[in-house]
């Protein structure tokens, strides 16, 4: 057999093998050096078979095999880097779908939060009370508002009105009302200028919230070209959320004029407002055959019902009381309770009830209060309880020092205390 041609190169250290001849895509699993000039020298993982060895001889240098039917081998080769110039391509594909799902991503992302939509934590009631904030803002910040009064227990449509704001006090809890402080695509400061006139009740339920639910609404100047603007808050009410599981905040920011105005809605599931009504002064020895006259504080922002409260009074005479079924005190507002609102100086005060037709307050020579010695308590109860919880008492006696024309003042300590009340020689009625 003629053995395949050798070439040898000098100084070889490694053996040489000899091929009888070639097989189709068998090769050695060794350096092989094909005879092209310049050599191609590649790795295979093929095997020899045994049979075609024809001779080894032991030289130096590397291993050369010299082949016949190079073209098959060389076609191997050919198949190898097709194979791998797949691959290649492969994994750019790969590297591209990922870059453009990760930039979907990114669009998405920046859409939803644009759109106030959050990835929460798939709990339905947090998603609940999400919900309720971004809708209530969106409600109150969308439109005029509107009001639908009750006639005998009927919505009354023909008289619905987008003027809600105009509507005193006492009416508006007479209907259905649908608070909303834009017009023209603006900030109305007359609508805002009248939520003092919206219970917190009428605005939980204008705005769509479940009954579990409670707000705190805030209006705040953020930025103005006055610096003495700057953070002044032009309405501010509802409950707190101390008590509160889960809370959510909604906000929105409007340019009014040369301020910029953010409107905040809070929703959250604590508890109800406090009844923050408190009686801040009262005469009982008015001069010159004046009335006598209670006067209360709501220190909350959104008006509070008096249906539920009551005043008590107890002196000489025996104890009286008078429960309260409707009425209201705007927030923030003052309210006198007279006995001749016909003759009440009134100050500053928002609304003026009438407590001489009952006989609960006096006026002239008919007391109500004891002058000398007496105690007046005020006292709210829920519908389902029996019996009121006490919000504020004063008490007074002889040694009290109350002369005529003297007033007991609220100096702002616990309002049941006997050391929070002081005597004043100047009333001020309807003035805190």
């Amino acid at each position: 057999m003629t053995p395949a041609k050798e070439e040898i190169i000098s100084n070889a250290a490694k053996p040489i093998l000899f091929l009888e001849e070639p097989l189709p895509d068998t090769a050695c699993a060794l350096d092989i050096m094909l005879p092209y000039h310049p050599p191609l020298k590649y790795q295979s993982v093929t095997k020899v078979e045994k049979h075609s060895i024809v001779e080894f001889v032991g030289l130096t240098g590397d291993t050369l095999l010299t082949l016949e039917c190079t073209r098959v081998n060389m076609q191997g080769v050919g198949r190898s880097r097709k194979s791998s110039e797949s691959t290649d391509e492969a994994v750019v594909a790969v590297v591209e779908f990922l870059s453009a799902f990760t930039l979907f991503l990114m669009i998405l992302t920046a859409f939803m939060s644009l759109a106030q939509l959050e990835l929460g934590s798939n709990d339905p009631y947090t998603d609940l009370v999400d919900r309720s904030a971004v809708d209530g803002l969106d409600r109150l910040t969308n439109g005029k508002g509107w009001f639908v009064p009750y006639v005998d227990g009927v919505r009354d449509q023909a008289n619905a009105s987008e003027d809600w704001h105009q509507i005193p006090v006492t009416k508006l809890y007479d209907g259905v009302l649908q608070p909303g402080i834009i017009k023209d695509g603006l900030l109305d400061t007359n609508r805002i200028a009248a939520l003092p006139n919206v219970s917190i009740e009428a605005m939980t339920n204008g705005l769509g919230l479940a009954d579990n639910l409670q707000v705190r609404l805030l209006i705040q100047v953020q930025s103005s070209s006055e610096d003495s603007r700057i953070g002044l808050v032009l309405f501010d009410g509802g409950s707190d959320r101390s008590t509160a599981s889960t809370s959510s905040v909604a906000s929105r920011t409007f340019i009014s004029g040369e301020d910029v105005i953010s409107v905040s809605l809070e929703v959250h599931d604590g508890g109800k407002a406090p009844k923050l009504l408190r009686i801040t002064e009262f005469s009982p020895r008015p001069a010159d055959g004046g009335p006598e006259w209670i006067e209360v504080e709501n220190q909350n922002g959104f008006a509070l019902s008096l249906r539920g409260w009551s005043f008590e009074r107890s002196g000489t005479g025996g104890t009286s009381d008078y429960l309260y079924k409707d009425g209201v005190i705007p927030g923030g507002g003052i309210a006198l309770f007279s006995g001749d609102p016909t003759s009440q100086e009134i100050g500053n005060s928002s609304i003026v009830y009438d407590l001489g037709n009952t006989g609960f307050l006096g006026v002239g020579s008919v007391d109500g209060l004891d002058d000398s010695s007496g105690r007046l308590r005020m006292l709210f109860a829920e519908e389902d309880e029996g019996e009121g919880l006490q919000v504020c008492r004063v008490q007074w006696g002889p040694s009290t020092g109350i002369f005529s024309n003297n007033t007991m003042v609220w100096n702002g300590g616990p309002p049941s205390k006997d050391s929070s009340w002081d005597v004043s020689q100047t009333p001020t009625p309807g003035e805190v």
